[in-house]
């Protein structure tokens, strides 16, 4: 398997722009939480009172109030919702251009908020296409993260619910039995994985290749011809100069 990293070089993440590290997750109680991300932003609450329309207007119609109250929480986990953090900025903005990528943009921002998703993502992502996914390759994984901090009982519910949203994702398929599948790249959710692959210290050649890159089933020898269409899309910057090339993932700040 090629460089499966989500650091090039182990240290702390940048909590300013929105990165969450530990021995905890969201993935112990909840998945990624696709439907109910997707609910609000068809109805145009990413950027407006999120507590208003989750708690108050009961947006994504929860029977109690102590569940809706819960919900909010989780959501603000996994996703920010806080306009002054470049992450939540950077991935709203690119769902504004492009909603048919929010599914892609969905995973890579909880696995930039969430330890526990990104330690889920090499035994899947690293899986050939149609092998089945074992309840042991993923138990491992997560485990080696948490260590002795996470119970067996806690640990296998953060099993079946990284299963589970890598299945929202559509990097799953099957019930009982889950099966890899590739996912059709998503441009926008490409330039979003190489501003995080920015963001988290990759440079050179190492921005085609690393964990960000790899979780939308793109290889680094396609890695460039994903860069000129982000470029050709007004996302990025990216010009080849000979061997090696220039990039410039700013304008994803600037226009938010």
């Amino acid at each position: 398997m090629p460089r499966f990293d989500f650091q090039p070089h182990k240290g702390s993440w940048d909590a300013i722009a929105g990165f969450r590290d530990g021995a905890r997750g969201t993935h112990s109680s909840r998945t990624i939480m696709l439907d109910e991300l997707s609910r609000l932003a068809a109805n145009s609450h990413l950027r407006g009172d999120i507590k208003k329309a989750v708690v108050e207007e009961n947006a994504l119609g929860k029977s109690t109030s102590s569940g809706r109250t819960l919900t909010l929480q989780r959501l603000k986990e996994l996703y920010s919702f806080d306009p002054s953090v470049p992450l939540f900025r950077v991935f709203t903005g690119l769902y504004h251009r492009d909603p048919t990528a929010m599914p892609q943009l969905a995973l890579l921002m909880a696995m930039a908020r969430d330890p526990l998703l990104r330690a889920s993502a090499r035994p899947i992502v690293g899986l050939a296409p149609g092998s089945e996914l074992t309840r042991e390759a993923l138990r491992n994984a997560v485990g080696a993260v948490v260590g002795g901090r996470m119970n067996e009982a806690v640990l296998d519910k953060v099993v079946r619910n990284t299963a589970s949203s890598w299945t929202k994702t559509g990097h799953l398929v099957g019930r009982t039995i889950k099966r890899r599948a590739r996912i059709r790249p998503n441009t926008t959710a490409f330039a979003f994985a190489l501003w995080l692959a920015h963001k988290t210290g990759f440079t050179g050649a190492d921005l085609f290749e690393n964990a960000w890159i790899s979780a939308l089933d793109i290889e680094a020898a396609a890695a460039r011809s994903f860069a000129e269409r982000a470029h050709a899309a007004g996302l990025i910057r990216f010009r080849t100069i000979g061997d090696g090339f220039e990039l410039d993932v700013t304008p994803l700040e600037r226009r938010n």
